[in-house]
């Protein structure tokens, strides 16, 4: 092992995702990277370099040693995850894990590999011949498939495997996949393919099937903060807890994108003293914690006048219009998971501040109003994205919240009408006499459906032997199990004349031909007569489907002249009618006029 192997440049750090070590050496004897050399990011200088410095992936780490251990590695590995969780540097560690050689050079493949060996200090350099990388969002072809598939016929030039990793494996074209199938369900015995992707589901399930899939999962923001403040105490910089957590929710779940958002805000101003929630903010472009929460309550008090000085105050420290918006979105998500699990007071992962005023503001506000504000403000947050001036949308957004804090949920709205209405007629002339029952009714959204079902098969059963009216004809084919015979003489039969034995029907066209037959072989199955269906020329009645919805459209339209109906819509604008059920209530009926007056008390019973 000489030659280009012999002094590679060692890299420096601990991992990426692991526990630091106190002193600046590495656990594997390299040194730290002297002073005066080029800067290397925190995200490349705590890269992992083992599987025990890997945290969140347990599962998948003891898989991996389990599996060197035993020595049944596989040929083809799937990691899959969101961007930053360490895909690509699992895939490194496994092609250090397959080549290293121990610092003798007689060692073989294992799950903590050396680190000092040619093998390993080359692959750790990105630079060894045996370990391809292959960015597949940039060689999507079936040309570049081929040069990796032409490539494993040859032997290893130096390492034990060649390792090919190809990230973002799911941008390959369909031709390309096609191309790797056959060389990836029989590789050759030196070969090893690490496939990286975060859109797993586009990869074809042909490829899966032949990869050992590991999915990494996404680190929650309590171990992202943890594993921050380590590294910024190895870097001797001063970052306050709240700090932490609020890169850690930035980071949503990636190390990488952490890391990075660390090194600026170390960068930003350094040896000025910690570095604080507010700072991070500000870096951010994001509202501070506190200010989302007077943003809230201010909106959930009803009063636009310090809403928007607050979101302006927001706005002159450079938080983002529609980045405000969101933290608001996020404030009423985990209010509303507060209010359905009151436990989660005390969970880790929630912020201090949800914990603490979170949790008392959530036992102040109900759940409608809180979705009510949710479902406002998402909207909202679509709206300043489209819009010209997105400040200005925001401030729109937030009016519109605090005029509506105070509107009252359709049930309080009907019990306020109601209780008025009750106390108006108590205090009536006619209060004496107790108020009749409004009419029964029933809203259905498939009129249809009622028509077919009026007449129910225990009911048939009591009529006479022929079916007085046509209606009851249909319901005989329903309770037949002839539904869609009942469906075409619902729909698509108009009647001109019912003389039972004898029909006369107008079919419309896209009736079937033989359906007078198999009307006439139903009636006289089901009631013994023999019956005569006559085909007209003329209009006849309107199909029963359509006087359903005719008639339907005339109880909502007097549903909407009752005096509670119309307040409820007038108090909700682009309100409908979408249903109606039978009830019993003291509201006085409607009157032909479709007003709600009481009827006087004229003795007679009613």
């Amino acid at each position: 092992m000489s030659g280009l192997f012999e002094d590679p440049p060692p890299p420096a750090g601990p991992g990426l995702l692991a526990d630091l070590p106190a002193a600046p050496a590495r656990q594997d004897g390299q040194a730290a990277s002297p002073a005066g050399t080029p800067y290397r990011v925190l995200a490349r200088k705590y890269r992992p370099t083992l599987f025990s410095e890997l945290i969140g992936q347990e599962v998948m780490v003891r898989t991996l040693t389990n599996a060197f251990a035993a020595g049944r590695v596989a040929h083809a590995f799937m990691l899959t995850g969101v961007r930053g969780v360490g895909k690509t540097t699992t895939a490194r560690i496994i092609a250090r894990a397959l080549n290293c050689i121990g610092p003798d050079g007689q060692g073989g493949p294992t799950a903590t590999p050396c680190g000092v060996c040619a093998n390993c200090t080359a692959i750790l350099a990105e630079r060894h011949p045996d370990v391809v990388e292959m960015d597949a969002a940039s060689r999507t072809g079936v040309d570049d498939v081929r040069e990796i598939i032409e490539a494993t016929r040859f032997r290893p030039l130096q390492a034990l495997k060649r390792v090919f990793i190809i990230d973002e494996v799911h941008m390959l074209s369909r031709n390309a996949f096609n191309a790797l199938l056959k060389t990836l369900e029989e590789p050759p015995a030196h070969v090893t393919f690490v496939f990286a992707t975060t859109e797993v589901r586009k990869v074809p399930l042909t490829v899966l099937s032949r990869c050992q899939r590991f999915d990494l999962r996404r680190l929650g923001a309590a171990e992202l903060a943890a594993h921050f403040g380590r590294i910024a105490e190895a870097e001797g910089a001063a970052v306050t807890p709240p700090a932490l957590a609020l890169i850690a929710r930035a980071a949503d779940g990636s190390v990488r994108d952490g890391l990075s958002l660390l090194d600026q805000a170390i960068a930003r101003e350094p040896g000025s003293g910690p570095i604080t929630a507010e700072a991070v903010a500000e870096m951010l472009g994001m509202a501070d914690r506190q200010a989302v929460f007077d943003l809230l309550e201010a909106i959930l008090a009803g009063k636009p006048a310090q809403a928007l000085e607050v979101a302006d105050a927001a706005h002159a420290r450079g938080a983002d219009s529609g980045l405000l918006l969101a933290d608001l979105l996020a404030l009423l998500h985990n209010l509303s998971r507060l209010k359905a699990i009151p436990a989660l007071k005390n969970d880790p992962e929630l912020p201090e501040a949800e914990r603490t005023r979170g949790a008392q503001l959530a036992e102040r506000v109900s759940v409608p109003v809180l979705a009510r504000a949710w479902q406002m403000a998402l909207k909202g947050t679509q709206e300043v994205e489209s819009a010209p001036d997105r400040r200005a949308a925001a401030d729109m957004v937030l009016i519109r919240l605090c005029y509506v804090a105070d509107l009252p949920s359709p049930g309080e709205l009907v019990r306020t009408i109601t209780a008025e209405r009750a106390a108006a007629a108590q205090g009536s002339p006619a209060s004496s006499a107790p108020a009749p029952r409004s009419r029964p009714q029933s809203i259905s959204a498939t009129p249809s459906a009622r028509g077919t079902a009026a007449l129910a098969p225990a009911e048939a059963a009591e009529q006479a032997a022929l079916p007085d009216s046509f209606r009851a004809v249909i319901a005989l084919a329903a309770e037949a199990r002839e539904a869609v015979l009942a469906a075409q003489l619902l729909h698509h039969v108009h009647l001109v004349r019912y003389a039972p034995p004898v029909i006369e029907i107008a079919p419309d066209r896209e009736a079937p031909r033989d359906l007078a037959a198999r009307l006439a072989q139903l009636l006289r199955t089901r009631t013994g007569v023999r019956w005569t269906i006559a085909l007209a020329a003329g209009p006849g009645e309107p199909t029963l489907a359509e006087q359903d919805r005719a008639a339907e459209e005339a109880r909502r339209a007097t549903a909407r002249r009752h005096p509670l109906v119309s307040a409820i819509l007038d108090a909700f604008p682009g309100a409908e009618i979408g249903a109606r059920h039978e009830i019993e209530t003291e509201l006085p009926p409607l009157d032909e006029a479709g007003m709600g007056e009481p009827p006087a008390d004229d003795g007679e019973e009613k």
